[in-house]
């Protein structure tokens, strides 16, 4: 799920339990749709020789913006023109990169044949960024403004959650605003818990050992599932598995022979054995209707909590709650992974770039537009803002605020926001042979091969060691 970005689906009332759980998982879709594909961060920024300074064209500051928004996003963008009517605007709606969709792209390297069209502004995901942050053509001027060169202040950068501006830097600078992440914690359904006399786990061994045990106690309840296209971001990721590693500009590394790799396949392994972890994704067809109430656990994405356990799999208000992320033997600070989150770039084409980069900048940081946004902010004071809606908070059993926001510095920026999804190889190989009993250290070599052809095609060096 691409990773994934925002639930958006409208609320209608469903008659069918079936029903409802399609319109989450269109939600969830949505969500995360933002990314577009599955990598949601790269590697730290790296200059590349011959990179020149940013020149705007001229500009005409009370020109027109164009700005193309999503479906999801479009509500934010009116209400900054409602609140800025001076500010001249003509909206699109687009699909935003959903699906790995190329539309942009597309758009853009036809724009830069013509020599005209480029929209000011744009919403869309961080492999937009792979493209957008270089030329489409020799000569072409890279789509996306580097918002570091005296755009957006560095006091303002400075105030995303950490890591969560790293898919937007490329050759040394940034060329997007996070719009939200969507951080992995550990969910727990709190009053089974309680009931059963059970301790939240705090590391991976813990949570092993506890999925074994409710596999023994309370057969057919489950702590995880590793059956949906975005699974590989809760778990391989948060065990910093370097399955999509940028070692450097256009070197990837995909070693799943790693030890942080095999560590976490056979943990899994074990627990898919006892029958604790669900090779049937949580948003797989009847899911809900059959074992949505026997999950006990899930190690997952803030937004669960509201579209999965709430809205497909309908757990009563007070029971849900989430802790922080799980460690290793020998770590202190645990990492975890990301599933979803868009982003917001400015044209460098554009001709009134003061007005452009007010509204990327209001979109991802004004309290009064992200506090009712559906994921959790990048921008961590507009993240607290977010915590303290109600909307967002109340159907918990506990304050989510401290995992929330501890899980959201602790993205691990070693999976790379690369030009192809981190989804695909995952769906076509990995989740066959688990359907199909195979284990997944067994698949893992498959898996190697898979994302090794996908980035080689996409004109990287793989190394796999």
């Amino acid at each position: 799920m691409r990773s994934s970005g925002s639930p958006r689906t409208a609320r209608r009332r469903r008659v069918a339990r079936s029903a409802v759980v399609a319109t989450a998982l269109a939600a969830a879709a949505a969500l995360v749709a933002g990314c577009g594909a599955s990598a949601d961060t790269s590697s730290s920024p790296a200059k590349q020789p011959g990179h020149s300074a940013f020149t705007p064209v001229a500009q005409k500051t009370d020109s027109q913006i164009t700005v193309w928004a999503d479906s999801t996003r479009l509500p934010a963008v009116q209400a900054y023109q409602k609140a800025h009517p001076d500010v001249k605007m003509k909206i699109v709606t687009y699909d935003g990169g959903a699906d790995g969709s190329t539309y942009l792209q597309t758009k853009v390297q036809l724009f830069d044949r013509t020599g005209s069209g480029w929209p000011d502004v744009v919403f869309g995901s961080p492999t937009d960024v792979t493209w957008a942050s270089a030329p489409t053509k020799p000569g072409a001027t890279p789509f996306a403004a580097p918002l570091d060169q005296k755009l957006v202040p560095a006091s303002t950068l400075g105030n995303f959650a950490k890591g969560s501006l790293t898919p937007c830097q490329f050759n040394g600078h940034t060329y997007c605003l996070r719009n939200d992440i969507a951080q992995v914690v550990l969910w727990y359904n709190k009053s089974l818990m309680d009931k059963w006399g059970y301790t939240v786990p705090t590391t991976w061994a813990q949570y092993q050992a506890l999925g074994e045990k409710v596999a023994k106690e309370h057969p057919g309840y489950l702590v995880g599932s590793v059956g949906d296209t975005n699974s590989q971001e809760s778990y391989l990721w948060s065990s910093q598995c370097p399955a999509f590693q940028e070692t450097k500009p256009g070197t990837l590394r995909v070693d799943l022979k790693d030890p942080n790799c095999t560590r976490m396949s056979t943990l899994l392994d074990q627990l898919i054995s006892a029958k604790a972890v669900s090779t049937q994704g949580f948003f797989s067809q009847g899911f809900a209707k059959d074992k949505g109430d026997k999950v006990l656990m899930a190690y997952g994405p803030s937004w669960y909590g509201q579209y999965l356990f709430k809205t497909a799999f309908h757990t009563p208000a007070r029971q849900m709650a989430a802790a922080a992320p799980l460690t290793w033997p020998g770590e202190t600070t645990p990492s975890t992974g990301n599933v979803g989150g868009g982003v917001w770039m400015v044209s460098s084409h554009s001709k009134n770039l003061k007005a452009s980069t007010d509204l990327a900048t209001w979109l991802t940081t004004s309290d009064a537009n992200q506090t009712g946004a559906p994921t959790y902010p990048a921008y961590a004071p507009a993240a607290k803002a977010w915590l303290a809606n109600p909307a967002n908070s109340s159907y918990f059993a506990d304050d989510v605020s401290g995992p929330f926001q501890q899980a959201a510095d602790e993205v691990w920026t070693g999976w790379s926001n690369t030009k192809f999804s981190d989804a695909t190889a995952w769906s076509s190989v990995v989740l066959p042979a688990l359907t199909a009993g195979k284990s997944l250290t067994a698949t893992l070599p498959a898996w190697q091969s898979a994302i090794s052809n996908e980035a080689k095609a996409d004109g990287y060096q793989v190394t796999n060691e």
